[in-house]
């Protein structure tokens, strides 16, 4: 039998994140689930390329729009299972057995459990409040990656091509009740929050995912997004 998961990671200039993201989802190769790991690359300048070669993963170049990104892939992937994962998130040493355990309700979709790569009640909060949000209005974000069935993700058209809230919009597509935790830590970088405050940071965060509920359109999100990075 053919191994079922496909693994689709989004990148743009990754070279410092993406060696770990890749170590930690060796352990799919050896209990042989991993079927394929496809880099979408959206015109990375450093040697992330060089770094998703080295491992064997299948890459294709498209233009920087993590929704474009995350949508490539998926067309593109053969596995009868899709796990999106961010460059900069790390899924824990048992995330093999969290997913298995999942692999036959092919009528939900899985998200991790939230974690920062680094101490601190500020992470610590921030995650809290991630894990939350996902498990009680069903809307995990792309860094706690995504687990989801080749026919589920067809059904529901897949990732739209959009430079923000791509995750959101497929999270509002599934539901809740489609949505399940797994039982599996996802730790991504702090990185950004890091540089530009917590408090702030998150505070933006949360205005955006309101602006997008009022109807803001993503790629007027995505251009303030930007400003603020």
């Amino acid at each position: 039998m053919r191994a079922p998961l496909s693994v689709i990671i989004p990148t743009l200039n990754a070279e410092k994140a993406l060696p770990a993201c890749l170590g930690a989802l060796y352990a799919g190769v050896s209990a042989g689930i991993l079927r394929e790991l496809i880099v979408v690359d959206g015109g990375s300048e450093d040697q992330t390329l060089a770094i998703a070669d080295e491992v064997g993963a299948k890459i294709i170049r498209t233009p920087p729009s993590r929704g474009g990104q995350l949508r490539q892939g998926g067309e593109l992937a053969t596995g009868d299972w899709l796990l999106f994962v961010h460059a900069d998130t790390v899924l824990s040493e048992n995330w093999v057995e969290a997913v298995e355990a999942r692999l036959g309700q092919s009528d939900k979709a899985g998200w991790f459990t939230l974690a920062f790569d680094t101490p601190g009640p500020a992470g610590r909060f921030v995650a809290g409040w991630a894990n939350l949000r996902s498990q009680v209005f069903g809307l995990p974000y792309g860094d706690q990656a995504l687990l989801i069935s080749r026919r589920l993700y067809g059904q529901l058209g897949g990732y739209d091509d959009i430079p923000l809230m791509e995750d959101v919009a497929l999270a509002r597509r599934l539901g809740r009740k489609r949505l399940v935790r797994l039982d599996s830590i996802a730790t991504t970088s702090a990185e950004k929050y890091r540089r530009q405050g917590w408090l702030r940071r998150g505070r933006r965060n949360l205005l955006t995912l309101l602006r997008y509920f009022l109807g803001a359109k993503p790629e007027t999100l995505a251009a303030s997004y930007r400003k603020g990075s």
